[in-house]
Order: C-alpha cells, then structure tokens, then sequence
C-alpha cells in the first residue's frame, strides 16, 4: 500500500489518493464490503480504464492501522464538448466500514476539492442523493422506458453487426475511436446497425433490477435518426444474439419514446456538477457504467 500522497491524518484515520499501487488492495476491500458478485479481479481490472487519459489517481481511500477501511473510486476522462476540452470526474463505488462512517465526508471532500473537473455521479442511492443535492449536484432526467425484446423480422436493408471484427470493419472516426476504448472494458456491449451508408453505433449494459440480470441498458447511440428507425431490431438482436430479455432507454439517450414499452414510476437516479456544462452534454461514457459489471 503507498506511503505518498497522504493527505491528512485525523484521529488515526489517514486519507490518501489510490495509487497504482492499491489497486489490488482497494479491489479486494470493494469485493469483500461492497459487492462479492464482482471478484477482486474483476474490481482491480474496473479500476483502471483501458481508455488513456492523465488520471491524477483512482479515486481516494481511508487508512487505519494500516488497513483500507474507506474507498471512493473515481474514473477521469476528458472530451470536446462544445470546442472545448473538458475534464470529467466520475464518482463511483462509495463504501466506508460502519465504524468508520464519520470520515466518509473526508472522501467527499477530497474528491470535489480537485479544480478544473465537471463531476458526474451515475449511481447514486439512498442518502447520497439528497447529500448531492446540498453540494449544488443537478439531476439529469432520467425518464426510462422498458421495452419487451421480441424476435421481430428483421427490415429489408437493415443489418446489426456485433462481432468485434465486423465492428471494427464498419466504424471510423469518433466512433470508432470510442469503440477502441471501450471494447475491453468489462460492462460494455457493442453493436452497429447499418443501413446503406449509415451506421449507428450502439453501446450497452447489462443491468439488474430486482437482482434479476435479465436487462440491457442503453449507454450511447451515434445516429438517432437510424436508431429510431432500426430500434425493434436492435432489442431483437439483444434477444437473439445476447440472451438480453428487456431494454431499458432513456428518453435523454435514444431522443424518443419507444413504441411499445412503458415508462419506469421510479428510474434510477443521475447527477452531475459543473459550472459550464448543460445536461445534454452529460454521457455515460468513460464512466462506472461501461466498467462495473455490478
């Protein structure tokens, strides 16, 4: 566990950003106090992104006696939003042992006391949302719509290629540069929906809800127009060829209401901070969500 870049003690308790060299560590705390579906393998392979960026740690922890008894992940990116490049902290996997709840602000503090970063909070449950709104975190909307994945007939003209290979034959560009960095990541599913000379890339997740892991999540689509129009052979395909028995989509996301499907009372909620971004330019990219497989 390293010694440098300790921040402050308080009453025995240290914090310290995690380094490289925690990782191990931290994934193993994680698996243990936070969710043992995912293996300590799997956290430390989440923890660091396979997309390259300057990330100036992994998040922060809290040390007593030499043991990790708190860990706030963060995940960091940067995008061209707007002409202008932005930094982006994603707040992810919170977790602080009971005994040591008092200190859990400090790892709040540290992370939103880094300058120059819009931050993202994707995840947040319980308590956490309403301590979000008291630090100025807006919600984004989340308005989702859970959709019945049929076999439909595919349309004449249309084909959805998921293979890594046809993907990579398909894509350029910003598309494909975001498919490069995301194609190893643990959460993330791929697809392309060609028609012609158009093409939709499609990213997903895997998702729960009621622990039943029965549920794909849209996280990103390039080409809204073909999405609206290829949209039941995309969920077919989730069905057919990812065993993937519903859709959820958000409205924000997929920038229509899909037809046959109903709107959740209570979708998951979505936050953000920042001081020149608006919530349209807010993604789930480079984020919690294309990296833990919870």
């Amino acid at each position: 566990m390293s010694q440098a870049g300790v921040i402050k003690t308080d009453k025995g308790v240290d914090l310290r950003p995690i380094a490289r060299v925690d990782v191990g560590p931290v994934a193993k705390f994680l698996h243990e106090n936070l969710n043992n579906r995912i293996t300590p393998a799997a956290w430390a392979s989440a923890i660091i992104p396979t997309w390259q960026t300057a990330s100036p740690n992994h998040g922060f922890m809290l040390v007593g006696d030499g043991q990790i008894v708190g860990v706030y992940l963060a995940f960091y990116s940067q995008s061209c939003i707007a002409g202008r490049i932005e930094k982006i902290c994603n707040m992810a996997a919170w977790c602080v042992l009971e005994e040591f709840r008092s200190h859990a602000l400090r790892l709040v503090r540290a992370m939103l006391g880094q300058e120059g970063y819009t931050f993202t909070d994707l995840s947040p449950s319980g308590n956490v949302v309403q301590l979000n709104a008291r630090l100025k975190f807006q919600f984004l909307d989340t308005g989702t719509a859970l959709i019945a994945n049929l076999p439909w007939p595919r349309w004449s003209g249309i084909r959805i290629v998921s293979a890594r290979a046809s993907i990579e034959a398909v894509l350029q560009g910003r598309d494909l540069e975001i498919y490069r960095d995301h194609a190893q990541v643990a959460a993330a599913g791929h697809l392309v929906v060609v028609r012609g000379d158009q093409l939709c890339y499609v990213m997903f997740r895997r998702d729960r809800r009621k622990g039943l892991p029965f549920f794909a999540s849209i996280l990103h689509v390039s080409n809204h127009d073909l999405f609206r129009v290829a949209a039941r052979n995309v969920y077919s395909h989730l069905l057919t060829r990812f065993g993937i028995l519903a859709t959820l989509a958000e409205t924000r996301i997929v920038r229509h209401h899909p037809s046959l499907s109903f709107m959740l009372r209570s979708p998951r909620p979505k936050m953000y901070r920042s001081d020149r971004l608006r919530p349209e330019e807010i993604d789930y990219l480079y984020s919690e969500l294309v990296c833990v497989p919870w």
